[in-house]
């Protein structure tokens, strides 16, 4: 393991909170009106954009009862923005407003009326100037959903004045903004709010920011430097959106926005499991369906499709119906590592369209209070050391207060091979998370069948040869080894106590077996569909590994294997 934050990380996040605060001032002092608006003509405002993203028409119908649930808490008011937030998780997504197609899907006649009522509500308490929902972090994901529910500004005079000012400001504020898709947010926002508005200065700010940030934080591989299959997803649906824009207006999409589709674009699909959805790796979730069946149709290159993306770190496996996904990279450093997960050399597993194995994964509305204890290893399918996890988060406390919750120390070597033969595939990866304080490195082989119907792992740990011999030969470090089942799938342990039916939702089945057992069924927690959080179970097989050894015999050696049975039955 380690330790990654450095003095420098001290000393940026210092000068970016000074530099912060100052503007802020600035603006309360005189009103971000005041420094943003200039002259504000009769503002044209161009056909509204499809917007490809799906909507929860369900969640909108609550909305126009007054009942706004976000982040697992819940608000009940006809104007939400009169009371105090419970949280700050749930005032970003309030005063971001991408629950408006939620709300403009709902097919009840009064649904635009009252969308219509809350943009004037918060125009009313918060549309001169307010620091929180001001923030270009929050205003670039409203100016980007005020401009793609079109329909509620086209000849409403003050609404596109409200919109011309926040866009205005944005471009002045986008320089402050945190991490990096909050970049990205912004020069969506500012090129999607320049097209609509048809402003070119706006337009090529965004363009700017662009030029300036996607060569940065798109990898060759056309993975995000977050390693997130969901941020990759947004990414390229924000760029779909601007692609789509400026082909309406008849220009040509910048070049450096059509590089990183067609770069990004076969790296989502390679993220894409049978049904659809993303697979759950370093703080996403499966993502939204109908957005991205719109956005790779639109970007169709007619790339064929890769096993192992070098930059992002992931190895993936389809064999015979059967898909495996494997985080062989190494963690995301500095400011990007917020909302990373600690799952090195986790893996998911799904077969005929079913998830099978899966990590807790996150989403954006679940509750505060899972979202800690899903960047653990312990909530992805891998194996963990003595209860701790392979990356740790910076304690709570000021240094958290300051950096965020990025990760301090975490894995420094991880390391990947594969082998593609006629009877399948081979990969072996290793990592050196637990080397600090355990002495110990965890490797992982996988195989998976040519008819995918035999995957087969084996879990090992090592210590390095030019460590020497440990201090204590008489120690034993307690390990698991989880594998999270998808809430679809029931799990029934064999009399054995060595081996576990698995039953998928159409009713096939697999059998899970081991030479470390006895194994156990235990609790666990899916998060990544969104929505609440559901209820799932986990194969846990633990044992006691020995502090010295090569990893290829027992303790320190666990062998395991998913094997495909065919219908056993429906559930």
């Amino acid at each position: 393991m380690t330790r990654v934050v450095r003095i420098s990380d001290y000393a940026e996040a210092i000068s970016r909170k000074i530099r912060r605060e100052l503007f802020d001032t600035l603006n309360s002092i005189g009103g971000a009106n005041a420094l943003s608006a200039g002259s504000l003509p009769q503002t044209p405002f161009s056909p509204p954009l499809k917007d490809v993203r799906g909507a929860d028409a369900a969640r909108g119908a609550a909305i126009l009862d007054g009942r706004f649930a976000f982040a697992g808490q819940v608000l009940e008011s006809d104007d939400p923005f009169s009371l105090p937030a419970p949280s700050e998780r749930f005032a970003r997504a309030l005063h971001g407003f991408s629950w408006l197609r939620d709300l403009l899907a709902c097919k009840d006649g009064q649904a635009r009326a009252r969308a219509g009522e809350l943009i004037d509500a918060w125009m009313a308490g918060f549309g001169k100037w307010n620091s929180f929902s001001w923030a270009p972090e929050v205003s670039a994901v409203r100016v980007i959903n005020w401009v793609l529910a079109g329909s509620l500004f086209a000849g409403e005079p003050e609404r596109l004045k409200s919109l011309m000012r926040q866009a205005r400001h944005l471009k002045r504020s986008a320089i402050h903004s945190y991490t990096d898709l909050d970049h990205i947010r912004t020069g969506a926002a500012l090129m999607l709010a320049g097209a609509a508005l048809e402003t070119d200065s706006l337009r090529q700010a965004g363009q700017k920011i662009f030029e300036a940030e996607l060569p940065r934080q798109i990898f060759t591989d056309g993975g995000h430097c977050s390693r997130s299959p969901s941020a990759a997803a947004e990414i390229l649906t924000l760029l779909t959106l601007i692609d789509t824009a400026e082909a309406h207006a008849n220009r040509e999409t910048p070049e450096v926005i059509s590089r990183a589709m067609d770069r990004m674009a076969p790296i989502v699909r390679f993220f894409r499991l049978g049904d659809g959805g993303l697979a759950s790796f370093q703080g996403g979730g499966e993502g939204d369906r109908r957005a991205l069946d719109l956005i790779l149709s639109a970007r169709d290159t007619g790339s064929k499709s890769f096993g192992f993306a070098p930059n992002s770190g992931y190895q993936r496996i389809e064999a015979g119906g059967a898909l495996l996904i494997l985080d062989a990279g190494k963690p995301v450093k500095g400011p990007s590592s917020v909302s990373a997960h600690a799952g090195t050399l986790a893996f998911e597993l799904a077969a005929g369209g079913h998830r099978i194995i899966v990590n807790c994964g996150w989403a954006e509305h679940q509750p505060t209070s899972w979202r800690e204890a899903v960047r653990a290893t312990a909530a992805h399918s891998t194996l963990t050391l003595e209860e701790t996890s392979s990356a740790r988060l910076v304690p709570p406390g000021w240094r958290r207060t300051l950096l965020g919750p990025r990760f301090e120390h975490q894995p420094g070597m991880v390391a990947a091979r594969r082998n593609e033969e006629d009877i399948g595939t081979w990969i072996e990866a290793s990592q050196d998370g637990y080397h600090a304080s355990f002495g110990l490195h965890h490797r992982r082989r996988l195989f998976l069948a040519a008819d995918g119907g035999d995957l087969r792992g084996e879990d090992g740990l090592f210590r390095p040869v030019e460590d020497g011999p440990p201090d204590d030969v008489d120690r034993r470090y307690r390990f698991a080894i989880r594998f999270h089942l998808h809430p679809g799938v029931k799990a029934s342990l064999a009399r054995d106590g060595m081996s576990a039916l698995l039953v998928l939702g159409n009713g096939d089945g697999w059998r899970f077996r081991t030479d470390g057992g006895p194994i156990r069924i235990e609790r666990s927690v899916y998060l990544a569909a969104g929505g609440s959080p559901k209820r799932s179970s986990q194969i846990v097989v633990q044992g006691e590994a020995e502090p010295f050894g090569a990893g290829e015999r027992p303790p320190n050696r666990v062998r395991w294997a998913f094997q495909r049975l065919g219908r056993v039955g429906g559930t």
